[in-house]
């Protein structure tokens, strides 16, 4: 209550002043905290509701710091026909207590200043209706006003703040990494060309704004991984694009990455710790910070949600490794159905299919080296007691050419590690780097790749260290923490295929 204790210093310097100037401004969180009631403040909001008597009217007025409405008591005659559901309006009166014990504080209105009417008859919003998320989604422009998208937005604030504080706290340097680049990073997924407007004339041209082909990042690590040549712990945390055709309910065209990047490390568990203090603190700090907002989404959308954190916030994470996990699943009682990537699962991954009567999808049959799909991932986590899990050491040909060859011979792995969580399955992943200039330039060399990546070679040769590092979804974190089951519900203006409104 920083903002509110500075409110509070102005009111009593106001004390003095002539009576037209002493009005002090107070949000409704201020408001509703108040320590005890004043003379002369001012409330400026949007009303969410509005209850005219014989004797008194009352209106319940927000303005997007509470998840709870500051209530206005005010004499019948202060309204007039523009005084509304949605309007915006700014009150001015006596902070006073309220006898309601719901409340610390109400505002008994002197004046009542109706800033923007709204038209309640095409307002898709209605008063006390509890719209769901999917019907808000057409609405982008209006949603924030959604007293659920007000609360997520709010949480999403303090995350934010709270993932820059972890950082800040460790001694990590925060890096601003570039959306615009040339490199796809690991061939995450098929990545958004940058194109000038007049396309017609740069394809007769047959040039390039940066004269080289420029892509939106899928990920900022190659960059991070640049700057933990010159500072030993850096992170990044930003907007990323992946230009996939999926309409699931865990995939975005547009979303933010937090990554990180460790020098000096050769240990994986090294990798593995922050991931786990980075979840635990962020999460700790928005339950403290935001409990009515999360409240609002445990109580709606996942009751057992709340008590589910404050376990897993309470031990260690599960690990196991990528050839256990395989174990785990051939033994799993349940079907595993998938439906392939067309070509590239199939040339690259050993797996014995079998397809179904209906020919619309494939049964998996799960050997060592295949990739783990979403529902595999999901198995895994409620098979080791709903609680995150760690997978380490996947085989050598699933991953990047970046990752560390852990040279252990027959079933080759590298030293990455996948973090699962119940409900969502992925939700952070990472490894040690490859720092040995001869086994990068040897795969490099093997996947043509070693022209294009000679600048990465050469962060090889001029004082080159063990490194590692990891990136988590932010929206996906956000998911998990408020048990919310569309990814499209955690970002204020979400982008997917087939979909850019606004």
């Amino acid at each position: 209550m920083l903002r509110a204790r500075g409110g509070w210093r102005a009111l009593r310097r106001c004390a003095s002043l002539p009576r037209a100037r002493r009005a002090v401004r107070l949000r409704v969180r201020e408001a509703l905290g108040a320590p005890e009631p004043a003379d002369e403040v001012q409330v400026q909001g949007w009303v969410r509701s509005v209850r005219s008597q014989k004797e008194v009217l009352f209106l319940h007025i927000n303005d997007g710091s509470s998840l709870e409405n500051l209530q206005v008591v005010a004499d019948p005659s202060l309204e007039n026909r523009d005084l509304t559901f949605g309007s915006a309006v700014e009150v001015q009166g006596k902070l006073v207590k309220s006898p309601h014990k719901m409340q610390n504080m109400e505002l008994k209105a002197e004046t009542i200043r109706v800033v923007g009417p709204c038209d309640i008859w095409s307002f898709p919003l209605k008063m006390k209706k509890r719209h769901p998320l999917e019907y808000v989604r057409q609405f982008p422009h209006l949603r924030c006003r959604n007293n659920t998208l007000g609360s997520l937005l709010r949480i999403r604030s303090e995350a934010t703040a709270a993932i820059h504080s972890f950082f800040q706290d460790n001694g990590y340097v925060h890096i601003h990494t570039p959306i615009i680049t040339s490199n796809d990073c690991e061939g995450a997924g098929d990545l958004f060309q940058i194109e000038t407007s007049n396309k017609a004339r740069e394809s007769a041209e047959k040039t390039h704004f940066f004269n080289v082909p420029a892509f939106l990042t899928v990920s900022g690590q190659l960059h991070l991984e640049v700057m933990s040549g010159a500072f030993t712990h850096v992170f990044t945390f930003g907007p990323t694009f992946r230009a996939e055709n999926s309409q699931s309910r865990r995939h975005l065209a547009e979303f933010y990455m937090v990554e990180a990047e460790l020098s000096f490390t050769e240990s994986l568990q090294d990798i593995m710790q922050v991931m786990e203090d980075l979840f635990k603190t962020a999460t700790s700090t928005v339950l403290s910070k935001c409990p009515r907002d999360v409240e609002l989404f445990h109580k709606y959308m996942a009751p057992a949600q709340k008590d589910r954190l404050e376990q897993i916030l309470k031990n260690k994470f599960v690990t196991i490794s990528y050839s256990e996990a395989v174990e785990i699943l051939k033994r799993a009682s349940q079907t595993f159905t998938f439906k392939p990537e067309v070509g590239r699962y199939l040339v690259s991954c050993p797996c014995k299919i079998t397809l179904k009567q209906d020919s619309r999808f494939l049964l998996l049959s799960l050997q060592w080296g295949c990739d783990l799909q979403t529902e595999h991932e999901k198995y895994l986590v409620k098979h080791c007691g709903e609680v995150p899990v760690f997978v380490i050491n996947y085989p050598y040909d699933l991953k990047p050419f970046y990752m560390r060859d852990n040279e252990d011979g027959p079933q080759h792995t590298v030293a990455a590690v996948d973090l699962l969580v119940p409900g969502i399955g992925e939700l952070c992943g990472g490894s040690l780097r490859e720092e040995r200039l001869p086994f990068l330039k040897s795969r490099l060399q093997r996947l043509g790749l070693a022209d294009a990546y000679q600048w990465y070679l050469d962060l090889r040769k001029f004082g080159s260290v063990p490194h590692g590092g990891f990136g988590m979804g932010f929206e996906r974190y956000l998911q998990y923490i408020l048990g919310v089951d569309n990814i499209k519900d955690v970002i204020p203006f979400p982008r997917f295929s087939h979909s850019c409104l606004l």
